[in-house]
């Protein structure tokens, strides 16, 4: 009720007031379905963007280790080796350990002596002292890495940390320790070579290329003599080895192929499958790891493998970063993989 003046006069009226209405049950429903909808339209829509995103700053990490290489070659004039035997005991240094400087890894490269194996390297982290081996290297790492984390030893400190990116060891022969021949890739074991080296062109031939951490992997088979490149991924099952369910492309220190190298024995993102304790695993396969033996060569396929659709991110021996199908004819991918082949290629784009 309120009054209401008219003249001299006041009088009361009731005044009528409308209820707002609120949503049904129904339309309720109805809403949130929508909002479903238009959710499921636009997820795919947003990891696909996230995911250009992650494969552009993975390209960008391939841009720098690239750099890397070049600064690395015009401040000692040749390119680093892949895989060197220190002089004093213990496992050798990757090419990966050797571009720290030219990565803006100072620290880190302060704290490395290629002459000792990299078992002792040692650096102070947050005041604590840690293993080289098992320190994060932000660069050698894809953001779509599943595996970004390390492997502890038995007392549960840093052991090992992976890596997303290992040079180019060529298509299947990596070395052999008796005559010490090695083989077709840019970075060798043992071996410091140059620009001047790759007769094929630096733009047609491989540097770097995306693998996946945590491969598992068959190694130390030492089958004796020449081994012929196998053609059809089931030939890697029957070559044998001691099986490794998670320790490949895990250390970024070692330079052997399994740890910090690929081969391009099959195209990029082939499956080798192979069955172990009625499991079935995509592996790799090093014949006997660079250093391990005095007699039998080393065969390598390890394959590489990137978490993004339809093939890898690699760069080229002349900085340049491109991204390779699956597809890619085998052939072409194994000619770029060699530094003097005298192969006409084309870089697919």
């Amino acid at each position: 009720m309120r009054q209401v003046r008219y003249g001299t006069r006041f009088e009361n009226r009731r005044v009528s007031r409308t209820r707002a209405a609120g949503f049904t049950l129904v339309e309720l429903l109805v809403v949130i379905a929508i909002i479903g909808i238009l959710v499921g339209l636009l997820l795919p829509a947003v990891q696909a963007a996230r995911e250009a995103a992650r494969r552009m700053s993975c390209q960008n990490n391939l841009h720098q280790i690239s750099l890397a290489i070049h600064n690395y070659e015009s401040s000692t004039k040749r390119l680093p080796p892949a895989w060197t035997k220190p002089s004093q005991s213990g496992d050798g240094w990757s090419a990966q350990a050797r571009l720290l400087p030219y990565i803006e890894a100072i620290a880190l490269a302060s704290a490395v002596d290629f002459s000792a194996g990299y078992g002792d390297a040692m650096i102070t982290v947050d005041g604590a002292q840690t293993r080289v081996a098992g320190f994060r290297v932000p660069p050698y790492l894809c953001p779509s890495e599943i595996n970004d984390r390390g492997r502890y030893d038995s007392s549960g400190n840093p052991e090992h940390f992976p890596l997303s990116y290992c040079y180019n060891a060529g298509p299947w022969f990596v070395m052999d320790p008796v005559t010490e021949v090695v083989g077709e890739g840019t970075f060798l074991p043992g071996r410091w070579t140059r620009f001047r080296d790759v007769l094929d062109g630096l733009s047609n031939t491989l540097a770097f290329a995306e693998v996946k951490a945590m491969t598992p992997y068959l190694r130390d088979a030492e089958l004796p003599g020449n081994l012929a490149m196998p053609t059809e991924p089931s030939e890697i099952c029957t070559l044998g080895g001691s099986f490794k369910l998670d320790t490949g492309h895990t250390e970024w220190v070692d330079g052997r192929t399994h740890q910090t190298g690929f081969t391009t024995t099959f195209t990029p993102n082939r499956k080798i499958l192979c069955t172990q304790s009625n499991n079935e695993y995509d592996v790799d396969f090093t014949n006997i790891r660079e250093g391990r033996t005095t007699t039998a060569r080393t065969y390598a396929a390890v394959t590489s493998r990137s978490y993004h659709q339809g093939g890898v991110g690699v760069t080229l021996m002349d900085g340049s970063v491109r991204f390779v199908s699956d597809s890619i004819d085998l052939q072409l991918w194994q000619d770029l993989s060699t530094r003097a082949g005298h192969e006409h290629v084309t870089v697919p784009d």
